[in-house]
């Protein structure tokens, strides 16, 4: 039976709902699904090369799929990109170069104070309220490439209407990629309205060979 590995977003967790229209239309078709909490309970802590951690634990073993969206999408291929064993990736709305997309939006001003005070409020959409955030977050994915160089066959999805993560991110990786279908498709960032074309497109992506 083929592993599923899902990569919730940031600021969110194992019950979002993407998380669980995956694991529903997955297990049904008969594949394992793990969620892994990628904050690992620390949210304030949070790095990328944490969240590393946490799915190089639950990836472990043969036979594994990564499925992931927003940040947890750029962490899939970040952890493809080192680990030839996973065989395929999915991702939905990747967030691709993503130290350099958060400090543009946040501007020199925001940054100088956060990285000032140590932690900023964030809104945790699985918790429905503020919690503190680390600068170390942004210390540490500057460490990281934009593109991650993913050779496993991967499967994009990317709203045109993206107002989080523009879809020309997803269109510049696939485009040098002779591996990656993509798929921009009529949505904003969260892709809610087209769950059940993707979870088609997805089963039959993970059921190939």
């Amino acid at each position: 039976m083929q592993r599923i590995v899902y990569l919730h977003g940031f600021a969110s967790g194992p019950s979002s709902s993407k998380a669980r229209y995956f694991r529903q239309r997955l297990e049904t078709e008969g594949f394992s699904v793990w969620i892994p909490d990628l904050s690992d309970g620390n949210f304030e802590g949070l790095t990328l090369s944490g969240q590393l951690e946490v799915i190089g634990r639950a990836a472990a073993g043969r036979n594994v799929a990564l499925i992931g969206s927003s940040m947890g999408g750029y962490l899939a291929a970040l952890y493809a990109a080192r680990h030839a064993d996973i065989e395929r990736v999915v991702l939905l709305a990747p967030a691709f170069g993503f130290a350099r997309r958060w400090a543009e939006r946040m501007g020199p001003a925001t940054l100088e104070a956060w990285r000032g005070a140590g932690t900023i409020d964030v809104f945790h959409y699985g918790e429905g309220g503020n919690r503190a955030l680390g600068y170390q977050l942004l210390e540490d994915a500057a460490d990281y490439e934009d593109y991650p160089d993913v050779r496993q066959p991967c499967l994009i999805f990317h709203g045109v209407h993206d107002d989080v993560v523009p879809v020309q991110y997803s269109e510049e990786f696939a485009a040098s990629r002779p591996k990656v279908e993509f798929h921009a498709v009529e949505s904003g960032h969260e892709l809610l309205n087209v769950l059940d074309a993707m979870g088609d497109r997805v089963v039959a992506f993970l059921g190939s060979r």
